[in-house]
């Protein structure tokens, strides 16, 4: 399955924290799944949706 990865508004240009989800391969149980973007042929990480958006909640909050 193909899926459409979108990067983290919080990466940079030069290769930094660098990190992507792709909304549309959550499972039927709605685990997100999570890469790196500098090696898009490792593995990739699954969270929660409960947990992923705790983790969103608090970048957004660190940034006010």
């Amino acid at each position: 399955m193909s899926a459409m990865w979108i990067r983290s508004t919080y990466s940079d240009s030069q290769g930094g924290q660098c990190v992507e989800w792709a909304p549309g391969l959550t499972s039927g149980a709605g685990d997100v799944p999570v890469r790196d973007s500098k090696d898009t042929g490792r593995a990739t990480l699954t969270f929660s949706l409960a947990a992923w958006a705790a983790f969103v909640e608090d970048v957004k909050r660190d940034e006010r």
